[in-house]
Protein backbone atom coordinates (compact mmCIF):
# COMPACT_ATOMS: atom_id res chain seq x y z
CA UNK A 1 0.00 0.00 0.00
CA UNK A 2 2.83 2.53 1.29
CA UNK A 3 4.29 1.85 -2.42
CA UNK A 4 0.78 2.59 -4.07
CA UNK A 5 0.68 6.51 -4.80
CA UNK A 6 -2.69 6.19 -6.15
CA UNK A 7 -4.06 4.56 -3.28
CA UNK A 8 -1.79 6.81 -0.92
CA UNK A 9 -3.83 9.97 -2.75
CA UNK A 10 -7.12 8.47 -2.29
CA UNK A 11 -6.59 7.91 1.41
CA UNK A 12 -5.33 10.87 2.37
CA UNK A 13 -8.39 12.72 0.41
CA UNK A 14 -10.02 10.62 2.25
CA UNK A 15 -8.71 12.13 5.78
CA UNK A 16 -8.77 15.97 4.65
CA UNK A 17 -12.31 15.43 3.72
CA UNK A 18 -13.33 13.80 6.96
CA UNK A 19 -11.13 16.45 9.60
CA UNK A 20 -12.92 19.23 7.04
CA UNK A 21 -16.53 18.07 7.70
CA UNK A 22 -15.36 17.83 11.52
CA UNK A 23 -13.85 21.52 11.09
CA UNK A 24 -17.23 22.54 9.59
CA UNK A 25 -19.56 20.91 12.63
CA UNK A 26 -17.33 21.98 15.07
CA UNK A 27 -17.84 25.76 13.90
CA UNK A 28 -21.49 25.63 13.21
CA UNK A 29 -21.88 24.01 16.23
CA UNK A 30 -19.53 26.83 17.98
CA UNK A 31 -21.54 29.31 15.92
CA UNK A 32 -25.06 28.01 17.04
CA UNK A 33 -23.84 28.45 20.29
CA UNK A 34 -23.42 31.81 20.57
CA UNK A 35 -25.52 34.03 22.97
CA UNK A 36 -27.00 36.25 20.24
CA UNK A 37 -28.97 32.69 19.27
CA UNK A 38 -29.99 32.38 22.59
CA UNK A 39 -34.28 32.77 22.54
CA UNK A 40 -34.99 36.55 23.61
CA UNK A 41 -38.57 36.74 22.49
CA UNK A 42 -41.27 33.93 22.35
CA UNK A 43 -44.18 35.77 20.45
CA UNK A 44 -48.05 34.51 20.51
CA UNK A 45 -50.49 35.07 18.21
CA UNK A 46 -54.17 34.10 17.68
CA UNK A 47 -54.70 32.00 14.74
CA UNK A 48 -58.50 33.79 14.15
CA UNK A 49 -58.94 37.61 13.89
CA UNK A 50 -61.16 37.67 17.10
CA UNK A 51 -57.57 37.34 19.30
CA UNK A 52 -57.34 35.36 22.30
CA UNK A 53 -60.02 35.71 24.93
CA UNK A 54 -59.43 33.13 27.77
CA UNK A 55 -55.26 32.54 27.06
CA UNK A 56 -52.95 35.95 28.73
CA UNK A 57 -49.49 36.52 29.41
CA UNK A 58 -49.68 35.28 32.97
CA UNK A 59 -51.82 31.66 31.95
CA UNK A 60 -49.12 31.26 29.58
CA UNK A 61 -46.52 32.35 31.60
CA UNK A 62 -47.07 29.68 34.85
CA UNK A 63 -47.74 26.76 32.24
CA UNK A 64 -44.90 26.92 30.09
CA UNK A 65 -41.85 28.68 32.27
CA UNK A 66 -38.61 26.99 32.55
CA UNK A 67 -40.18 23.98 30.35
CA UNK A 68 -38.92 25.60 26.80
CA UNK A 69 -35.53 24.57 26.31
CA UNK A 70 -32.24 25.38 23.89
CA UNK A 71 -32.00 28.14 21.17
CA UNK A 72 -32.59 29.39 17.78
CA UNK A 73 -31.49 25.99 16.21
CA UNK A 74 -31.92 23.94 18.58
CA UNK A 75 -34.86 24.51 20.50
CA UNK A 76 -37.33 21.26 19.35
CA UNK A 77 -40.56 22.84 18.00
CA UNK A 78 -42.73 19.56 18.86
CA UNK A 79 -41.61 19.82 21.98
CA UNK A 80 -42.69 23.55 22.07
CA UNK A 81 -45.53 22.95 20.77
CA UNK A 82 -46.66 20.29 23.04
CA UNK A 83 -45.81 22.74 26.28
CA UNK A 84 -48.18 25.42 24.58
CA UNK A 85 -50.63 22.95 23.67
CA UNK A 86 -50.74 21.81 27.78
CA UNK A 87 -51.73 25.27 29.06
CA UNK A 88 -55.85 25.80 29.75
CA UNK A 89 -57.98 26.78 27.02
CA UNK A 90 -55.07 25.98 24.28
CA UNK A 91 -56.67 23.66 21.56
CA UNK A 92 -54.01 23.98 18.96
CA UNK A 93 -50.20 24.96 18.75
CA UNK A 94 -48.21 25.86 15.64
CA UNK A 95 -44.89 26.99 16.30
CA UNK A 96 -42.06 28.16 13.58
CA UNK A 97 -38.39 30.30 14.41
CA UNK A 98 -37.64 33.90 12.96
CA UNK A 99 -33.94 34.65 12.40
CA UNK A 100 -32.19 35.39 14.88
CA UNK A 101 -33.82 34.77 18.45
CA UNK A 102 -37.60 34.04 17.68
CA UNK A 103 -39.91 31.92 18.16
CA UNK A 104 -43.61 32.52 16.92
CA UNK A 105 -46.33 30.49 18.15
CA UNK A 106 -49.98 30.61 17.04
CA UNK A 107 -52.48 29.40 19.04
CA UNK A 108 -56.18 28.48 18.66
CA UNK A 109 -58.22 28.37 21.72
CA UNK A 110 -61.38 26.07 22.77
CA UNK A 111 -64.74 27.75 22.41
CA UNK A 112 -66.66 26.17 25.36
CA UNK A 113 -70.08 25.37 24.48
CA UNK A 114 -71.26 23.69 27.92
CA UNK A 115 -69.78 21.29 30.47
CA UNK A 116 -68.92 17.92 30.36
CA UNK A 117 -69.83 14.75 33.24
CA UNK A 118 -69.64 15.47 36.94
CA UNK A 119 -65.57 16.44 36.92
CA UNK A 120 -65.68 20.08 36.10
CA UNK A 121 -64.69 19.51 32.47
CA UNK A 122 -65.91 21.37 28.92
CA UNK A 123 -67.08 20.48 25.67
CA UNK A 124 -66.01 22.72 22.97
CA UNK A 125 -68.16 24.06 19.93
CA UNK A 126 -66.07 21.48 17.83
CA UNK A 127 -66.59 18.02 20.12
CA UNK A 128 -63.63 18.35 22.28
CA UNK A 129 -63.82 17.71 26.11
CA UNK A 130 -61.04 19.91 27.98
CA UNK A 131 -59.95 21.11 31.64
CA UNK A 132 -60.35 24.93 31.64
CA UNK A 133 -61.79 27.25 34.87
CA UNK A 134 -65.60 26.45 34.08
CA UNK A 135 -66.40 30.34 36.16
CA UNK A 136 -64.80 31.69 32.96
CA UNK A 137 -66.37 29.87 30.11
CA UNK A 138 -69.97 30.83 32.05
CA UNK A 139 -68.92 34.86 31.75
CA UNK A 140 -69.48 34.24 27.79
CA UNK A 141 -72.64 32.53 27.88
CA UNK A 142 -75.01 30.26 30.20
CA UNK A 143 -73.45 26.48 29.77
CA UNK A 144 -75.38 23.77 28.47
CA UNK A 145 -74.40 20.21 31.12
CA UNK A 146 -73.72 17.39 28.54
CA UNK A 147 -72.56 13.57 29.51
CA UNK A 148 -72.46 10.40 27.64
CA UNK A 149 -70.03 7.43 27.72
CA UNK A 150 -66.00 8.32 26.58
CA UNK A 151 -65.84 8.76 23.08
CA UNK A 152 -69.68 9.87 22.09
CA UNK A 153 -68.72 13.60 22.37
CA UNK A 154 -69.07 14.22 18.96
CA UNK A 155 -72.27 12.48 18.47
CA UNK A 156 -73.72 14.42 21.95
CA UNK A 157 -72.67 17.71 20.14
CA UNK A 158 -74.45 16.49 16.86
CA UNK A 159 -77.22 16.04 18.53
CA UNK A 160 -77.66 19.22 20.33
CA UNK A 161 -77.20 21.17 17.14
CA UNK A 162 -80.39 18.65 15.74
CA UNK A 163 -82.50 18.95 19.26
CA UNK A 164 -81.77 23.01 19.50
CA UNK A 165 -83.38 23.46 15.56
CA UNK A 166 -86.10 20.51 16.16
CA UNK A 167 -87.41 22.27 19.44
CA UNK A 168 -86.84 26.36 18.15
CA UNK A 169 -90.85 26.17 16.58
CA UNK A 170 -91.49 26.00 20.48
CA UNK A 171 -89.43 28.51 21.40
CA UNK A 172 -87.22 26.09 23.89
CA UNK A 173 -83.90 25.14 23.79
CA UNK A 174 -81.65 22.63 25.52
CA UNK A 175 -80.48 23.12 28.96
CA UNK A 176 -78.96 19.39 29.48
CA UNK A 177 -78.29 16.76 27.03
CA UNK A 178 -77.29 13.26 28.39
CA UNK A 179 -76.68 9.76 26.72
CA UNK A 180 -76.99 7.22 28.82
CA UNK A 181 -74.51 3.98 28.94
CA UNK A 182 -77.10 2.23 26.78
CA UNK A 183 -76.54 4.57 24.61
CA UNK A 184 -80.58 6.48 25.15
CA UNK A 185 -81.66 10.03 24.98
CA UNK A 186 -82.58 12.57 28.01
CA UNK A 187 -82.27 16.30 27.21
CA UNK A 188 -83.68 18.51 29.70
CA UNK A 189 -85.44 22.14 28.13
CA UNK A 190 -84.58 25.52 29.58
CA UNK A 191 -88.47 25.46 30.76
CA UNK A 192 -87.21 22.70 32.90
CA UNK A 193 -89.35 20.04 31.26
CA UNK A 194 -87.07 16.69 31.13
CA UNK A 195 -88.25 14.40 27.45
CA UNK A 196 -86.99 10.92 27.71
CA UNK A 197 -86.32 10.08 23.60
CA UNK A 198 -85.19 6.75 24.08
CA UNK A 199 -82.22 4.90 22.04
CA UNK A 200 -81.46 6.19 18.00
CA UNK A 201 -82.36 3.44 16.28
CA UNK A 202 -82.05 4.82 13.06
CA UNK A 203 -81.38 8.35 11.93
CA UNK A 204 -84.76 9.27 11.73
CA UNK A 205 -85.90 8.02 15.18
CA UNK A 206 -84.99 11.02 17.40
CA UNK A 207 -86.79 13.60 14.79
CA UNK A 208 -89.90 11.49 14.59
CA UNK A 209 -90.48 11.62 18.09
CA UNK A 210 -89.94 15.15 18.67
CA UNK A 211 -91.57 16.09 15.95
CA UNK A 212 -94.30 14.48 17.52
CA UNK A 213 -93.70 16.33 20.82
CA UNK A 214 -93.60 19.39 18.73
CA UNK A 215 -96.99 19.14 17.37
CA UNK A 216 -99.33 18.01 20.61
CA UNK A 217 -96.99 20.35 23.28
CA UNK A 218 -99.03 23.22 22.55
CA UNK A 219 -102.36 20.97 23.25
CA UNK A 220 -100.68 20.10 26.41
CA UNK A 221 -99.33 23.02 28.10
CA UNK A 222 -102.40 24.42 27.59
CA UNK A 223 -104.29 22.40 30.07
CA UNK A 224 -101.51 22.37 32.08
CA UNK A 225 -99.43 24.52 33.94
CA UNK A 226 -96.39 23.10 34.40
CA UNK A 227 -94.96 19.24 32.73
CA UNK A 228 -92.23 17.89 34.57
CA UNK A 229 -91.35 15.16 32.41
CA UNK A 230 -92.15 13.70 29.15
CA UNK A 231 -91.23 10.01 27.90
CA UNK A 232 -91.73 10.01 24.12
CA UNK A 233 -90.54 6.16 23.70
CA UNK A 234 -93.87 5.12 23.48
CA UNK A 235 -94.77 4.44 19.83
CA UNK A 236 -98.01 5.73 19.35
CA UNK A 237 -98.48 7.90 22.57
CA UNK A 238 -96.20 9.24 25.42
CA UNK A 239 -96.25 9.50 29.44
CA UNK A 240 -95.85 12.64 31.23
CA UNK A 241 -95.90 13.86 34.75
CA UNK A 242 -97.06 17.28 36.07
CA UNK A 243 -97.69 18.78 39.43
CA UNK A 244 -100.47 20.62 37.76
CA UNK A 245 -102.61 17.84 36.57
CA UNK A 246 -105.73 17.58 38.07
CA UNK A 247 -107.56 14.25 38.69
CA UNK A 248 -111.31 14.40 39.79
CA UNK A 249 -111.26 11.64 42.84
CA UNK A 250 -114.65 9.51 43.54
CA UNK A 251 -116.37 10.06 46.15
CA UNK A 252 -118.29 7.31 48.61
CA UNK A 253 -121.03 8.13 47.35
CA UNK A 254 -120.18 7.55 43.92
CA UNK A 255 -120.13 11.19 43.22
CA UNK A 256 -117.01 12.93 41.85
CA UNK A 257 -114.88 14.21 44.87
CA UNK A 258 -113.01 17.32 45.05
CA UNK A 259 -110.13 17.57 42.95
CA UNK A 260 -107.07 16.21 43.99
CA UNK A 261 -103.55 17.24 42.25
CA UNK A 262 -101.34 14.70 41.94
CA UNK A 263 -98.51 13.80 39.53
CA UNK A 264 -99.86 11.04 37.42
CA UNK A 265 -99.12 10.06 33.65
CA UNK A 266 -100.88 8.31 30.58
CA UNK A 267 -99.67 6.50 27.64
CA UNK A 268 -100.21 3.94 24.93
CA UNK A 269 -97.88 1.01 24.57
CA UNK A 270 -94.85 -0.06 25.73
CA UNK A 271 -91.83 2.04 25.89
CA UNK A 272 -89.29 1.43 23.11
Amino acid sequence: MWHDAKSLNTTANGLMAFVLVVCVAAGVWWVSQRPMFDLRTIKVESVEAKGLRHVNYLTLRAGTQNRIKGNFFTSNLDSVRGVFESVPWVRRASVRREWPNQLIVSLEEHEALGTWGEDGRLLSVKGDVFTANVAEAEDDHELPAFSGPDGSEKDVLATYVNLAKWFAPLKMAPAALSLSSRYAWTVKLNNGMSVALGREQNHTILKARVDRLVGIYPQLASRLDNIDTIDMRYQNGLALSSAGLVIPAEGKDGRPAPAIRKKTSSATKKPA
